[in-house]
């Protein structure tokens, strides 16, 4: 066998396992949100309802991610080569199913991704009430609008950018719409990055980073704890960085050939580098304030009680305080859970927040 395709094979079986740890991350994020949910209706912690108010989003961010990561594995060529699993697809068919993965991975599951990660950052900015369930049904509503441009200009480069080139413009080169590199040799098709595909991408991910800084200068501006900075820091760095890199890399991989080592090598790294995103995402978004929220189910309604209300260390959520006796109204603000310590010294300013109106208890 070739070096290229024992680099290409390794790399692919790689990618296979990793997207396999994605899934299972996924899963588990899954059923523990399943679980806080049911702590909080079968307990009567009332109190700790706004804190799960986004869990349909938060679900749906995880599907948005295996979804990509399943495409990720449709796009390998060691499934299609030497008589594995889809070797009886023709070569016309191994085309069309590169021409899909675009349209669905970079058209679809990558925008769809970092918009709801946007929309969960939000949510920690939104007064109580609004996380219920027509936040969640307006926010995914949201979501699959504005990934709407971005899907149609996809599937104008993989479906009317050949015709455009064949009728209009031959001289175009090919890797601006190119989404499959025919081996006739081996009746295989190499999936490839068409450039105009990369470069639409790259301006989505250009609008996500500038207010994914605008959006996090304005978390950082509420949060009361150093932990928690650091939460907010490095989700900005791995989504500012590993983002544009992917697009950056995609772009890289019109210069080698579809086959060589050197462009599975490019292709795998901007999988490694959304891996890396959707990855810390589903940790920082999803499983920790999940994890810090669970930590809540011990609060006391007397309000010393709720002041030194703690948990784990480690993600972005909210913490409630005490009771304002002549509005009924309580004060959320973000936190970092901590049992080792008070949040809030004696005697210190009242923290940065807003009010959250609290159900009545029975």
């Amino acid at each position: 066998m070739p070096q290229s395709r024992l680099v290409a094979d390794a790399l692919g079986v790689v990618t296979i396992c990793l997207v396999a740890v994605l899934v299972v991350l996924g899963l588990f994020c899954i059923i523990y949100s399943f679980y806080f949910r049911s702590r909080i209706l079968g307990q009567g912690f009332s109190q700790l309802s706004y804190f799960s108010g986004p869990w349909i989003i938060r679900i749906t961010y995880i599907f948005f991610a295996v979804w990509w990561g399943v495409g990720e594995i449709i796009r390998l060529n060691l499934l299609r080569h030497h008589g594995r699993v889809l070797d009886g697809l023709t070569l016309e068919w191994q085309e069309k199913v590169c021409k899909g993965y675009i349209i669905s991975n970079l058209g679809f599951a990558e925008p769809c991704l970092f918009l709801t990660l946007i929309f969960l950052l939000r949510a920690s900015l939104q007064r109580s009430g609004t996380l219920g369930h027509k936040w969640n049904v307006k926010t995914a509503g949201f979501v699959l609008v504005y990934c709407i441009p971005l899907f149609i200009l996809q599937l104008v480069v993989i479906l009317i950018g050949p015709k455009y080139k064949e009728d209009h413009n031959p001289k175009l080169r090919s890797y601006f719409i190119r989404a499959a590199s025919s081996d006739a040799n081996h009746d295989t098709a190499f999936c490839t990055y068409p450039l105009f595909s990369t470069i639409f991408l790259g301006v989505f991910a250009t609008i996500v980073t500038i207010y994914l800084f605008w959006l996090g200068r304005r978390i950082l501006h509420l949060v009361i704890n150093k932990g928690l900075q650091k939460r907010v820091y490095t989700l900005i760095f791995f989504i500012s960085s590993f983002f544009p890199l992917r697009v950056v890399l995609l772009g890289l991989s019109v210069l080698a050939d579809p086959g060589t080592s050197l462009f599975d090598a490019i292709a795998f790294l901007s999988f490694l580098s959304l891996l890396c995103c959707a990855g810390v995402g589903m940790c920082m978004l999803v499983y920790l304030p999940v994890s810090d929220s669970l930590s809540l189910r011990s609060l006391q309604i007397d309000t010393e009680a709720r002041r030194r209300v703690a948990g784990k260390r480690g993600s972005i959520s909210f913490r409630a305080t005490e009771k304002d006796g002549t509005s009924g109204a309580a004060f959320v603000e973000l936190s970092l859970f901590n049992p080792s310590q008070h949040s809030s010294p004696p005697g210190s300013p009242r923290l940065v927040g807003w009010s959250m109106v609290v159900p009545a208890q029975g």
